[in-house]
């Protein structure tokens, strides 16, 4: 069997200059990243919390939650109906309706209170 050539040796490492007021990073270092170490993180002592802790994600209060959805279905149907309105309205106006269009503004009013009474309904959700 023949002998493997052994491999050509390193080239000589390049005179080390210092270049930081802090002395414990005047130092050779070998890695190409030395303040990052394989145990960043998980092995560091100074961190204590890692992340959220157990049941992050999951819904804490399902009924308030339901609430808002609730709310917010009805706020977006009062919305949509406004839209509505305010386009028959407008060309009620531009007909010449006039008895017409105010009967839509009221209308408007009216789906704006609500979406008010909505708002006000439960003050701790804000």
């Amino acid at each position: 069997m023949s002998e493997t050539p052994a491999p050509p040796p390193l080239p000589p490492r390049p005179e080390y200059h210092p270049g930081s007021a802090q002395p414990r990073l005047n130092r050779p270092v070998r890695e190409r990243y030395p303040q990052i170490r394989s145990t960043s993180g998980y092995g560091d002592p100074r961190i204590r919390h890692t992340g959220p802790g157990p049941g992050a994600g999951t819904e804490q209060e399902p009924e308030r939650s339901s609430r808002l959805n609730a709310r917010l279905a009805l706020a977006l149907t009062v919305v949509i109906g406004q839209l509505w309105a305010l386009t028959v309205t407008v060309n009620e106006w531009m007909k010449g309706n006039t008895g017409t269009a105010w009967w839509g503004a009221g209308f408007l009013i009216l789906s704006f209170l609500v979406v008010i009474g909505l708002w006000l309904l439960d003050p701790k959700d804000r």
